[in-house]
């Protein structure tokens, strides 16, 4: 029965890394970054491109019906706000910042994200900490 039931879990992971990309998200990041091609994945219920624009990392997720919720833009960490980086100086004094990227959300909202030993930080464009998830 264990066998079995790691054999279900298998290959439901394995169909959903082959899921099929909706043909609105391709369309619409085809509208947003014309000439450019991407690497998908779905995440959680959504789809997230990953691309390079003029040398940058980037990365846009859509929903189904192709709207777009956010984009991602690897920026330096000098970058950052003060305020986050001493955030996450004194709360993991032995860890160092190993990426940041600036989040807009379709709404306008803009965030930082930083990439601490597995752990992705976000914080508001102010810099105040907002959460952590496990990435």
């Amino acid at each position: 029965k264990c066998i079995l039931a790691l054999l279900f879990m298998f290959s439901v992971a394995v169909a959903q890394k082959s899921a099929t990309i909706p043909k609105e998200a391709e369309a619409r990041f085809k509208k947003d970054y014309p000439g450019l091609k991407g690497k998908w994945e779905i995440e959680l219920k959504n789809f997230e491109v990953n691309f390079t624009q003029d040398g940058k990392k980037m990365s846009a997720v859509y929903d189904a019906t192709g709207n777009n919720l956010e984009s991602k833009v690897s920026i330096n960490i000098s970058e950052l706000p003060a305020t986050v980086t001493t955030y996450i100086q004194n709360k993991y004094p032995t860890e160092k910042i190993t990426e940041a990227s600036l989040i807009t959300k379709a709404s306008g909202e803009e965030n930082y994200e930083t990439k601490v030993s597995g752990r992705d930080m976000i914080f508001s464009k102010d810099g105040k900490y907002l959460r952590t998830t496990n990435d």
